[in-house]
């Protein structure tokens, strides 16, 4: 019988993928949340001796680490419902979309949260990488006739931007603005509200007051110039 264990933190979009995917394969699992600063758990430390961060997800004694490989990892490792499209070039498509979540997305919300001086050009940004998104959601939804990134199946592209959804409340309330979901994103906008419906997504996502409460509290310990 499978051992499965998750390392992570409860606020963290990149951890919270891991679980949602666990929930839609049916795979059970453990959950060991961290307490990443100072206290990290000597589990951790050994799972991901390199980054020494979360998520690890540890199937059999065996640790698997960094958000998009364990959600590629899960894919593969677990057959029943397939994340991942099966014809190549919209594999390499959901990949290339993450991939820029990770890097572009999450980048103009770190500077709107943890600088001082690039708030503002981090919410140019995300506006702009909203935009690129909603493009990507038309397209890979047969122009939004189709209800995921995913096209008909809620899959891998849909399980690493989900949990950022938490964080627009966050975003709009430190960066003192508006995101324009109805007016300027309105495919985003019913797709959250979709993923929001399914059990894995609702069993995980924290609240988005809970969410903007911690953080608060982390900004008054944490900031960079």
């Amino acid at each position: 019988m499978d051992k499965v264990k998750v390392l992570s933190k409860w606020v963290s979009m990149f951890g919270m993928r891991v679980p949602i995917a666990l929930e839609e394969k049916g795979v059970k699992y453990e959950y060991q949340e961290e307490d990443l600063a100072p206290n990290k758990s000597d589990l951790l430390l050994q799972m991901n001796s390199v980054y020494k961060k979360i998520p690890v997800l540890i199937h059999n004694g065996q640790p698997i680490c960094e958000s998009l490989i364990i959600l590629q990892y899960i894919d593969e490792a677990w057959d029943y419902k397939q994340l991942l499209p099966i014809n190549p070039y919209d594999r390499a498509l959901a990949r290339f979309w993450a991939d820029f979540i990770d890097k572009k997305f999450f980048d103009s919300g770190f500077r709107i949260v943890w600088s001082k001086d690039k708030v503002e050009e981090g919410k140019r940004d995300m506006l702009e990488n909203l935009q690129f998104l909603e493009g990507a959601l038309k397209e890979m939804s047969a122009g939004g006739s189709l209800p995921f990134f995913g096209g008909k199946d809620f899959g891998f592209l849909d399980i690493a931007f989900i949990p950022f959804a938490c964080w627009f409340h966050i975003y709009e309330t430190i960066g003192n603005f508006k995101i324009p979901f109805d007016s300027e994103y309105p495919l985003l906008d019913a797709w959250v509200k979709r993923c929001m419906e399914r059990d894995s997504v609702k069993k995980v996502l924290p609240s988005p007051d809970r969410a903007l409460e911690h953080i608060l509290q982390l900004r008054e310990r944490y900031m960079v110039g």
